[in-house]
């Protein structure tokens, strides 16, 4: 008798869960995946103890037939492809017909649907891959889906699932994800009761970052934009200065689909080129609009991981749109002064402003607001665009409308007051006025309104800094027109030797100065076999090695731009450089090199230099390509404006009662 045989469906689905279903976070992937595949608007994710207990996903899409909910559980049964060569462009976000039957396989599930039209809808019930019931039921346009007792048939999962709030961390990260690939879908997640998470669904994907990562997150992100003949690149990243210690809050999607690739994520980072300090990460959200022919979705089953045609052209482009993008923006991060309360001048002066830009708008200074609603203004998100504020403004005592920045006065909630005005024809029509907080740091880079000054700014990225002094050998202080200025006089002369030599090593050209002596060099085997396999690199930067023996190699001439005296170490400096780092490109080469000789060859702190050296570092530094960081992306120096300095000596008074009215009359 044979002893091949073939397995029931049941166990055949409990197998393929196994790599579909690793935890809840799975399910709630799928489930997502789904509602967004059948058009949904709105999704609304509710999770009992980590998903442990419950998955309920709730969405408004096309819904399933009556005659189809059978056969969507049943393994490899799909409406998203129906060829092996719809396999090679698929444009949904599931197409193997895994999910649904893998999750009844190990779970209690409950499906309630309808298609727009109906009079009634179907709920079918599963447990354990066995169908229960399938019956008529009322229900509205889309699909609501309900998973309980998970892993009941096969316990040994549990055990290798984590903690609850671990399991709990990992659903949220998967939420965010989605939410962030779509900006045009409303998303909510409800944990115990609790909502976690909630976004508009109006396309505004800075919103949807400020929603996850904080409202000051939000503001420091830039957008991005970049395309050639087959890819579209857009999205946003944030400023070198927000930064975190993993790759982590990096996502990438294509055709807005959440996906994993180490050389995009690379391509991001390189982007930013040295303006990044080592081990920190940039918080990033970038979609990849391409032609699905170009992208191989079918590699794992849970299709995190992709193959991309073409994919070193998509990695230039992607590198070179972030390079553009941050090399307009001034990167001088300013003295953190926002512990200073402002004054009511200052207040009084953003009102001014405020009412300038839209004069429907009534500000009202925070003492006006109780306190009570003072603090329902310091949640995370903004105020301005929580849904419970804006069905406020239909009450009789209107919730405050804080505004941070001139754009906040295009949030619903303001466009929704504001058409009320044009339809009642009145300033104010209702029966209590609407206090819109005008709460705003001091720094006055953070809200622009001017936008002739702000032109000037861009075209003038760097100040011409006035030599002042020295302090501790270390920092050069300086003033401009706006302010002190503190110089980091390592970092400054680092990143002029980076320029100098990032260009330096790239003329290459035939003219060369012969050694007195030819340099001989001696290596190990293992370094002369990484060196025999590079050859070519080194030849591209101007090392012509000659093999000389077993382990040796002999170098006769060096590039002209070798400095006197150290024509020898900067050959045996960037030979190394290569044996440490084999896989570099030439253009990676190069700027690696340049980054280790100009280090090695900066001003070292403790280092005093007389004013005839400072102020020529301090000419020099503005003529830099980018004068804002060191190649490690250490900042090069800090800005005080003439207000964080007033403030630091109280010269701008927070009482009612200027200082000179309560002491003297002496003009400061």
């Amino acid at each position: 008798m044979g002893k091949i045989h073939e397995l029931d469906n049941i166990l055949a689905n409990q197998i393929a869960a196994g790599e579909v279903i690793e935890r809840p976070a799975s399910i709630v992937k799928e489930l997502v995946e789904n509602s967004l595949d059948a058009h949904s608007h709105r999704v609304d994710i509710i999770v009992e103890n980590s998903g442990l207990d419950s998955v309920r996903v709730i969405d408004d899409g096309d819904g399933i037939a009556a005659e189809d909910i059978s056969l969507a559980f049943h393994r490899h049964a799909t409406s998203k492809i129906n060829s092996r060569h719809d396999l090679f462009k698929v444009q949904t976000m599931g197409f193997r017909g895994e999910a649904l039957p893998s999750i009844a396989s190990v779970a209690d599930v409950t499906l309630t649907t309808a298609q727009a039209g109906q009079k009634e809808g179907t709920m079918i019930h599963l447990r354990g891959g066995k169908e229960l019931v399938v019956k008529p039921a009322g229900a509205r346009q889309g699909t609501d889906i309900k998973v309980t007792d998970l892993f009941f048939n096969t316990p040994a999962r549990l055990k290798y699932l984590k903690s609850p709030q671990t399991e709990l961390t990992r659903i949220t990260d998967i939420i965010n994800r989605l939410a962030l690939a779509n900006p045009a879908v409303a998303f909510s997640f409800t944990h115990n009761g609790r909502e976690l998470f909630r976004s508009a669904g109006n396309n505004n994907l800075q919103q949807v970052v400020a929603a996850i990562y904080g409202v000051q997150a939000g503001r420091k992100m830039i957008e991005i934009s970049g395309a050639d003949d087959d890819f579209k690149v857009r999205g946003f990243v944030s400023l070198p200065e927000l930064t975190r210690a993993s790759r982590q809050y990096i996502t990438i999607t294509i055709n807005h689909r959440y996906i994993r690739n180490f050389e995009l994520t690379k391509a991001i980072i390189q982007g930013y080129e040295s303006k990044l300090m080592v081990g920190r990460y940039p918080i990033a959200v970038i979609n990849i609009d391409l032609d699905p022919v170009l992208v191989d979705v079918n590699v794992h089953p849970a299709k995190r991981e992709v193959r991309l045609s073409k994919e070193q052209q998509l990695v230039e482009l992607i590198a070179e749109t972030i390079r553009k993008r941050i090399a307009v923006e001034n990167l001088i991060p300013d003295v953190d002064a926002d512990q200073f309360i402002p004054n009511d001048n200052e207040i009084a002066d953003l009102d001014r402003r405020l009412k300038e830009a839209s004069p429907v708008y009534h500000a009202a200074p925070i003492s006006a607001v109780p306190a009570k609603e003072r603090e329902a203004t310091g949640i995370s998100t903004p105020e301005a665009d929580n849904p419970a504020h804006a069905d406020a403004l239909d009450s009789e005592i209107p919730a405050p409308i804080v505004i941070h920045h001139l754009e906040d006065l295009n949030t619903p909630a303001m466009q929704k007051f504001d058409e009320r005005y044009q339809n009642e024809g009145e300033v104010t029509p209702f029966s209590a006025p609407v206090p819109i907080i005008a709460k705003k740091s001091v720094k006055s880079t953070n809200i622009e309104l001017d936008v002739h000054d702000k032109q000037d700014q861009q075209q003038k990225r760097f100040p011409d800094l006035q030599y002042i002094g020295q302090l501790q050998g270390t920092f050069l202080l300086a003033q401009a027109g706006d302010g002190l200025y503190i110089v980091d006089q390592h970092a400054a002369q680092e990143r002029i030797n980076y320029e100098y030599y990032r260009q330096k090593i790239g003329e290459v050209s035939a003219d060369q100065q012969n050694f007195l002596v030819p340099l001989v060099l001696n290596y190990s085997t293992v370094d002369a076999m990484t060196i025999n396999q590079h050859l070519d690199t080194l030849a591209a930067v101007g090392l012509e090695l000659e093999s000389f023996g077993q382990n040796s190699f002999i170098l006769r001439a060096h590039p002209t731009w070798f400095k006197e005296g150290q024509e020898e170490d900067t050959a045996k400096e960037m030979i190394d450089w290569l044996i440490k780092n084999g896989k570099l490109t030439i253009k990676e080469f190069r700027m690696k090199t340049a980054i280790m000789m100009s280090c090695k060859r900066a001003i070292k702190a403790n280092h005093h230099l007389d004013e005839r050296e400072a102020k020529a570092l301090l000419k020099r530094l503005p003529q830099c390509e980018n004068p804002f960081n060191c190649p490690h992306g250490r900042p090069v120096t800090v800005h005080f404006n003439d207000q964080d300095l007033e403030k630091m000596f109280k010269r701008i008074q927070d009482s009612h009662t200027p200082y000179a009215d309560d002491f003297d009359d002496h003009e400061f």
